[in-house]
């Protein structure tokens, strides 16, 4: 049976296989069907794609935004917490009347004026503040308190016996304090309040009152917070229906919760562990005990002064929950827009496929050999663009038959005049190192070194690169000079001032033979005297400057104008005269941008034509 079963679903999967491809074929055979799913494919993708960035990037802004804000709030309500904190130390210690408050502590049993000072010393305080339920005075030696509360409209100071509260836990931790102080929470249990104190105390705040003399504690003063010192505190952070937060002292202790249950949950699982002692933060926590097991953002800020740590734990699903709605949103938009669009996607594809049926159908026609076919041209279209130029085609095939082979024949010359243009520079470079060697033989070695010199200025010209290295262009000004000597003798001097640190400088080919030749023209071939010409090359903060000097007779104001307006036209309307020049400085900004150029100066004494090329080296190639 288990054989049998095994082998009805593999055929099962085979006939569904087969019933699928059949589909996906008859689908895809049209090409109408091609376009809707293709549209259909881009939508959803481009819907979808749309739907989980923006998700995520909300998701992604509401941790950041919920972070920030709350880690703002939190440092906010720290601030007030350590002012209040302050306030309580400040309110439980007589500083101006100490002395006078120990003297009637240590003669209360016996002096009925010191009774008296006590009990307005507890009234003053009690009326100082609104936040009070209730403050004892415990006399440490005698076990006797006074308790100063509101009993219905009157304030009303009394005085009782206890001798049980050194026993507490607070009372310890009081009198082993180096700051004679110590707090108490409420939050977890009220039983070791050792006073009868109001149910509606927030906190309690017990201070020891030592003698200046002897340090010995003489009594402690506890102070019963309300819970409008919580309103207080957590003025300035919003809480809104089911949110939490937590006000833990350094001791690890809690004060303020809103929910005990979560609370001890935290505390179980070790993530109050994680919380560090000073500055703000945020961890992740999974509350894997809880019915929900859902994840939080737990946000905490610890006081820079005594250390309470303010904690406010953040359900993932409370921040996600903008994101989310946007999300379904967005899936509910994109799935009407996708039927809005298929429907549209449906019709426009019929109208673009049926006139190519046709056109199709007239094709098979003609591929039959049939001259006759004719598609019909409606509209003006590409199809219509389409269909008129298959008639034309079909008109002229025949003609486009015999010209086939004519321009196979013109496509070869042209293939060989292009390889004859490339070979004749490599040619003449090799015939003309071939004489080179022929002079050699007959010890002629002033034409060797010409032929040779000629040779490589031609190898150089034809290199193919557009910026060389400064070394290579002064190593081809050299060979240049060379040549130019062997025309003008002694009179041309030329000399070279060249930084080393520029001597790797990126510089555009042939650009320094420009100036030089330029030189020898309107200097050199003007005036039957000696010339000089001086290549100098400095570097500035932000460029290089190459300078080519000549002392000839200098270029007129009319002519120097001339020239610098050429620069300025168009590249289509420039003239041969200056076309080295201009030629030179348009290759300038384009390599270089704006901030390079060529610049001429001239008078009297001599031409000086400079190129400014920018440190950065090209940037607009």
């Amino acid at each position: 049976m288990c054989t049998l079963s095994k082998g009805a679903v593999i055929m099962m999967s085979g006939r569904v296989g087969t019933i699928l491809r059949s589909m996906w074929k008859r689908i895809t055979q049209k090409l109408v069907n091609k376009l809707i799913l293709l549209f259909t494919s881009v939508i959803i993708l481009v819907v979808g794609s749309l739907t989980i960035i923006s998700y995520q990037m909300i998701e992604k802004e509401s941790v950041n935004h919920s972070i920030a804000s709350t880690t703002n709030n939190l440092l906010l309500v720290n601030q007030n917490l350590e002012d209040y904190l302050e306030g309580m130390q400040q309110l439980a210690l007589p500083q101006l009347r100490y002395n006078d408050i120990m003297n009637a502590i240590a003669n209360e049993n016996r002096d009925y004026a010191a009774r008296m000072v006590i009990e307005n010393y507890l009234r003053n305080m009690f009326y100082s503040r609104n936040d009070l339920e209730a403050i004892y005075l415990y006399v440490a030696d005698r076990h006797q308190y006074y308790v100063v509360t509101r009993e219905t409209y009157n304030i009303t100071v009394r005085k009782g016996i206890n001798t049980d509260l050194p026993k507490l836990p607070w009372y310890k931790e009081a009198m082993a304090s180096t700051a004679n102080e110590s707090f108490q929470s409420f939050v977890e249990s009220r039983s070791d309040m050792g006073y009868v104190a109001p149910q509606a105390s927030f906190m309690a705040y017990h201070r020891v009152l030592r003698s200046i003399a002897s340090r010995h504690p003489q009594a402690v003063l506890s102070f019963y917070y309300n819970t409008s010192a919580v309103d207080e505190i957590m003025r300035n952070i919003p809480l809104g229906k089911g949110d939490q937060l937590m006000l833990i002292s350094p001791e690890r202790v809690p004060f303020y919760v809103n929910s005990l249950p979560l609370y001890e949950r935290m505390r179980n699982s070790g993530v109050l562990a994680q919380i560090g002692e000073g500055g703000s933060g945020q961890v992740t926590w999974s509350d894997s005990n809880s019915n929900s097991n859902q994840e939080y953002l737990v946000v905490y800020d610890a006081g820079q002064k005594d250390g309470w740590q303010l904690i406010k734990p953040i359900p993932y699903r409370q921040i996600y929950e903008a994101a989310t709605t946007t999300r379904n949103w967005s899936y509910v938009i994109g799935a009407l827009f996708l039927g809005v669009s298929i429907i549209l996607v449906t019709l426009t594809s019929n109208a673009i496929t049926r006139p190519l049926h046709k056109l199709s159908t007239q094709m098979k026609r003609f591929s039959t050999g049939d001259f006759e076919a004719r598609a019909p041209v409606k509209g003006h279209d590409e199809i219509a663009y389409l269909s008129l130029h298959f008639n034309e085609m079909v008109q002229r095939t025949e003609e486009l038959i015999n010209e086939r082979y004519r321009m196979k024949l013109v496509e070869k010359n042209a293939i060989l005049k292009a390889l004859e243009a490339e070979i004749n520079p490599h040619f003449l470079y090799n015939a003309l190192q071939a004489i080179s060697t022929q002079a050699l033989k007959r010890e002629m070695f002033d034409m060797a070194d010409m032929v040779d010199a000629l040779a490589q200025t031609l190898r150089y010209s034809i290199n193919g690169k557009d910026i060389v290295a400064a070394r290579e262009e002064l190593r081809h000004i050299e060979r240049y000079i060379g040549l130019q000597k062997a025309r003008f003798g002694a009179r041309l001097r030329v000399e070279v001032v060249w930084e080393d640190t520029l001597i790797e400088l990126p510089i555009p080919r042939l650009s320094v033979q420009t100036l030089v030749e330029n030189s020898i023209k309107h200097a050199l071939e003007k005036v039957s005297s000696d010339i000089l010409i001086v290549i100098s090359a400095e570097s500035g903060a932000t460029d290089a400057t190459i300078a080519v000097r000549d002392n000839g007779p200098g270029i007129s104001e009319d002519k120097l104008k001339v020239v610098l307006d050429s620069f300025d036209e168009k590249w289509e309307d420039r003239e041969s005269e200056h076309i080295g020049l201009k030629n030179l400085n348009t290759r300038l900004k384009l390599l270089y941008g704006d901030q390079a150029g060529l610049f001429i100066l001239t008078d009297e004494t001599g031409t000086e034509m400079r190129m400014q090329i920018p440190r950065g080296g090209v940037s607009h190639v």
